[in-house]
């Protein structure tokens, strides 16, 4: 099952609105499919240079870890070598912070969100809020 760029723009933008339904600072957000590839980015005005970077780190790190970017939040805390081992193996690219969210369509993994701009728990809740309203199931681990 592939992620289409249809739902990945329809997610990413949705991110965008509820973010500014829930007043937060400017977003970026990325959209990438199961293989790492990113499908969708949006940035909004007032973002920082390195949110596109941020936000694929998150979503890529959730797609290769196959887990949730929360869920490698907490084993960086327990597990600190590892995932700084996944992280050079990445060529740095790993952000193991909340805000990268998988998305799954029949229990199979399609893709992830990559969400920053606030603080890391209001991205994740902002990117599961669009997914699900996209019809598919959040898992930020």
């Amino acid at each position: 099952m592939t992620l289409a760029l249809n739902d990945a723009r329809q997610m990413a933008e949705a991110c965008l609105k509820i973010g500014g339904d829930m007043g937060l600072k400017p977003l970026t957000v990325a959209v990438i499919d199961s293989a790492g590839a990113l499908t969708c980015l949006l940035r909004q005005d007032g973002t920082s240079l390195l949110r596109p970077e941020i936000a694929q780190g998150k979503a890529k790190g959730a797609i290769a870890l196959g887990m949730g970017s929360r869920a490698i939040f907490e084993r960086a805390k327990d597990q600190p070598y590892f995932i700084q081992s996944m992280n050079a193996l990445t060529g740095g690219a790993l952000v193991p912070v909340p805000g990268g969210v998988l998305i799954r369509k029949d229990g199979e993994i399609v893709g992830a969100i990559g969400i920053t701009g606030d603080t890391s728990d209001n991205d994740e809740a902002c990117a599961i809020r669009a997914i699900e309203a996209a019809g598919f199931t959040a898992d930020a681990g």
